[in-house]
């Protein structure tokens, strides 16, 4: 996949042992409160990819993950599947979520990693980096144990891995479990966490 679309961010690989914690789908109440927690815990920088429909229902979970200086990316207004959407659509979209960002972001995640060759070129020619990932926990995989899901974390991070983890309700129950365990790893491996960055 990272060959057929290399101007998709997959990685960053870097010499710092720089590695990059990503949250789709928040901020809720029942979770995103929790991950900041956590991540305050090990002074740990994020980057959340926000439904704008979540941003517009709580707004003041939003603010607190700017006031803690993680970073936030577009992940559509509604959780549009790029591949079922007419692209006029997935634009406006995206442009709506935008709305409720109140910052400016370039940071883009399609939801389900699902986007057209057209919406991505639209959205790259009007400054969107698209964030992909190279480390999947599947943590909002009810199939997936809580144990599995921390191994396809432990066993792929490296220097420059975006890992991605959903604070969503569907997620809570694996990421509750694995979480901790992937910022001690870190912690004790000498890996920094750091949020992605806009500019």
């Amino acid at each position: 996949m990272q060959r057929i679309f290399p101007k998709r961010i997959w990685a960053l690989p870097n010499n710092d042992k720089k590695v990059y914690l990503t949250f789709d789908d928040g901020p809720i109440p029942e979770v995103t409160p929790w991950v900041l927690d956590t991540l305050k815990q090990y002074n740990a920088k994020a980057t959340f990819f926000c439904i704008g429909e979540n941003i517009k229902k709580h707004p003041d979970i939003f603010n607190r993950i700017l006031a803690e200086g993680h970073s936030v990316g577009n992940h559509t207004f509604n959780h549009l599947n790029g591949w079922q959407t007419k692209t006029s659509e997935y634009i406006k979209n995206v442009e709506k979520c935008e709305t409720y960002l109140d910052q400016t972001t370039t940071l883009f995640r399609p939801p389900y990693g699902k986007i057209t060759s057209k919406q991505s070129k639209i959205l790259q020619q009007r400054g969107y980096k698209i964030i992909m990932w190279s480390v999947l926990s599947y943590d909002y995989d009810a199939s997936v144990s809580e144990e599995k899901c921390l191994q396809n974390v432990l066993q792929n991070i490296q220097p420059g891995s975006i890992v991605v983890f959903h604070d969503s309700l569907k997620a809570e129950k694996n990421l509750r479990h694995v979480l901790p365990k992937v910022l001690e790893y870190c912690f004790e491996n000498r890996f920094k966490i750091s949020s992605l960055s806009s500019g």
